[in-house]
């Protein structure tokens, strides 16, 4: 059995006495349990005990060691259980008496095919909330496909709005729809503790992944069911304004300009030596600007052509105009804004020595959050924390005689 790490001295975090256990794998629920343990809370990881999370498996790994597992199991304690074993149901059951949190994400009726439905658990523990995050939630005719952040990306209107004009709809190469329901989640488990506050009594929460990102989209649905109006693809492009787009330089660097506000794009004309058209009736508003985008595209990208990503980043910040460099992970990672924040911070890890991830997500001025671990091995606590659940060494040991554990 591998050592918790023991963190330093801290402030005290502000779900230290939330327990949560994550049953969940790829990836939504997950994320959203490690978001609350980098605020403090116990999350307990419960995995198979011979098939460990998919994500220990995802993408590139080091000495065999999966590294995507250490930035979503951080500040987690790592137990196995067969849930569909009486012995591993029975050992949940003792688990969830204690706790305040479940996550998990089976297909619906998996946890009631269990004995580990909402009554049963509802039955041990009132004060639970059950959060239930699953493709397309836990009712309706698709209830019960199999539901990933892809077909969210696809049916959320996301995918149709992504891409050039003539292009195909366009996929985001990471998991844009989970982790846009993980915070979802995560928010929504937070607002179903601050009722139990008032109700005494834990609730479901039913997340959908299909729902969360639809709801970033904006007014989508309120522009069609008023105007019947289908935003289109449009590229770097916005319907809103312009200028608004990637912008190639003299040295071959690439930058992003935007002009949601009007008088920033007024500065931007101005800078690029176009102040004529801000006399323009239709310059007045981010849509007549929209529709002149062409004319606008050709004059800021003229101006930029010409400067090195530098001298048109410098030009642009005199003027209290609106850029930004296109990054990549590299330029990420030595950025000094980003240094200053603190954003990519080195974690220290037993198995494969100091990491850099992504920092907590918010700071906090009185109650910060921190990462005291990262991604544990498979199995790393299951005695500690059955112990701390009131099982006997006997008990344990049958566990593990039956396979309920390892």
């Amino acid at each position: 059995m591998t050592t918790a790490p023991t963190p330093t001295a801290a402030p005290t975090r502000p779900l230290t006495d939330l327990r949560v256990l994550d049953l969940a794998t790829l990836f939504a629920g997950p994320l959203a349990a490690t978001m609350l343990g980098d605020f403090g809370a116990d999350v307990i990881k419960v995995e198979h005990p011979t098939r460990p999370d998919p994500s220990r498996g995802h993408g590139p790994s080091k000495d065999g060691i999966g590294l995507w597992w250490k930035l979503l199991g951080r500040n987690k304690r790592t137990i196995t259980l067969d849930l569909s074993a009486p012995t591993g149901r029975d050992a949940l059951l003792r688990l969830a008496a204690t706790t305040d949190v479940i996550i998990e994400n089976f297909r619906p009726g998996t946890l009631e095919k269990w004995g580990l439905g909402p009554a049963e658990l509802g039955a041990v523990n009132p004060r639970l909330v059950l959060a239930r995050v699953t493709g397309f939630g836990q009712s309706g005719p698709y209830s019960h496909r199999p539901g990933f952040g892809t077909l969210a990306e696809a049916m959320s209107g996301f995918a149709a709005i992504t891409g050039e004009p003539e292009g195909p709809p366009t996929l985001p190469p990471f998991g844009l729809a989970d982790s846009i329901a993980a915070l979802a989640t995560a928010y929504a488990v937070m607002t179903a503790l601050a009722a139990r506050t008032t109700t005494g009594r834990g609730q479901v929460v039913d997340m959908a992944i299909i729902e969360p990102i639809l709801t970033v989209l904006g007014p989508q649905p309120l522009w069609y069911d008023q105007l019947g109006y289908v935003q289109p693809r449009t590229g770097n492009r916005s319907r809103n304004n312009a200028p608004r787009n990637t912008y190639r330089t003299a040295d071959g660097a690439w930058v992003a300009v935007s002009t949601s506000a009007q008088s920033v794009a007024e500065r931007v004309m101005r800078l690029v030596g176009r102040p004529d058209l801000i006399d323009e009736p239709w310059f007045a508003a981010g849509s007549g600007r929209a529709e002149h985008a062409d004319e606008l595209d050709e004059a800021v990208g003229h101006w930029i052509g010409r400067r090195t990503r530098d001298e048109a980043l410098a030009a642009f910040e005199k003027a209290e105009a609106a850029i930004a460099p296109v990054y990549d992970v590299r330029d990420v990672m030595t950025d000094p804004q980003y240094r200053a924040l603190d954003t990519i911070t080195e974690v220290p890890d037993p198995e494969l020595g100091p990491l850099r991830m992504q920092n907590v997500l918010f700071r906090l001025s009185e109650t910060p959050g921190a990462i005291r671990w990262a991604g544990r091995p498979h199995n790393a606590d299951t005695e500690d924390v059955l112990t701390e659940a009131g099982l006997s060494p006997s008990e344990i040991a049958a566990l593990r005689a039956t396979g309920g554990t390892r």
